[in-house]
């Protein structure tokens, strides 16, 4: 890494938790590219697509302990 991307490190780790959250929040929006109106179009229809499924009874609800437990041993292979 440069000097000044260490630098710029070495002063994140020493703020509060929040404000690292934040700070990488900013920093990741710099770099993620705009959602389209289609892909928003897209989420919103798949949203509301699993909703209807699960308020008809077809899909489970699943504990998000379990769900990132799965992940976790999925992601350590």
């Amino acid at each position: 890494m440069s000097e000044s991307v260490e630098t710029i490190v070495a002063e994140a780790v020493q703020l509060p938790p929040d404000q690292r959250l934040t700070l990488a929040h900013k920093i990741l929006s710099i770099v993620e590219p705009e959602p389209s109106a289609e892909t928003d179009a897209a989420w919103d229809r798949e949203i509301r697509d699993r909703m209807a499924r699960y308020d008809a009874g077809e899909l489970q609800a699943s504990p998000a302990a379990e769900v990132f437990a799965e992940l976790d041993r999925r992601l350590q292979k």
